[in-house]
């Protein structure tokens, strides 16, 4: 088995439980906002509703497609567009308010901690790689009591690129002092994360936690955060 120095890790859908969070937060904001009384009677609906557009979204803003000013508040444009409700001022606000209550949500996957705790013990050095926004992205490492155990936290903003670009694993190697041999990439997105590393002559590990099918083959795959350390 292959001998890692650099361990890289995405953040939302691998360690921190974006859905879960983004969830509580949702469901904060139909109450705060009286959506109920704006005819969103079914929250779970709104919900499903809400993932859908906010991962198409995202897929366009990975390709170039949109700003990132465009996905904040057309995620939620979209959505209450499918409720019938064509309101620009209430999804702006929503957008402003999801992103500032978000970064306190503290939901991460089982096993996360326990896996940090095992790896800075045997001495690997951890990064983060994210496709997040810079200041929304430091807010939920710091309250979910992630900061102590990685180095640098690249993002895409801070970054100028994108996963699965090469840019942004390139300019993760130049602030670390890592190189794709002695690093291997950890992430729940097939496209994102391991077809980018794979591109960027990393080894990498996909996270696996919802089953899905994928025709691209990682280096690892796994079913659970624990599961990663029958690999280091």
């Amino acid at each position: 088995m292959k001998a890692y120095r650099y361990l890289f890790f995405d953040l939302d859908h691998t360690l921190w439980d974006f859905d879960s969070n983004a969830k509580q937060t949702l469901e904060e904001l139909h109450r705060n906002l009286s959506l109920y009384d704006r005819g969103i009677t079914d929250f779970d609906r709104f919900y499903r509703t809400y993932l859908l557009h906010n991962e198409k979204l995202w897929d366009r803003y990975r390709k170039g497609f949109i700003k990132v000013d465009e996905l904040r508040w057309k995620r939620m444009w979209h959505t209450l567009l499918d409720f019938k409700i064509g309101d620009d001022k209430l999804a702006r606000n929503m957008a402003d308010e999801f992103l500032r209550m978000l970064p306190s949500r503290r939901l991460v996957f089982p096993h996360t901690m326990e896996l940090l705790n095992y790896l800075r013990n045997k001495g690997y050095e951890m990064h983060l790689i994210t496709n997040g926004f810079e200041k929304t992205q430091h807010e939920k490492i710091k309250n979910a009591g992630l900061s102590d155990y990685f180095g640098q936290v690249i993002t895409s903003e801070g970054s100028n690129s994108l996963k699965p670009h090469k840019e942004i694993f390139d300019y993760a190697f130049k602030l670390t002092g890592a190189n794709a041999a002695n690093s291997v990439m950890i992430g729940d997105s097939i496209e994102a994360d391991i077809i980018g590393a794979a591109n960027a002559g990393m080894d990498q590990i996909f996270v696996n936690h919802t089953n899905a099918i994928t025709d691209f083959k990682p280096t690892y795959t796994v079913y659970s955060l624990k599961e990663l350390e029958t690999i280091f």
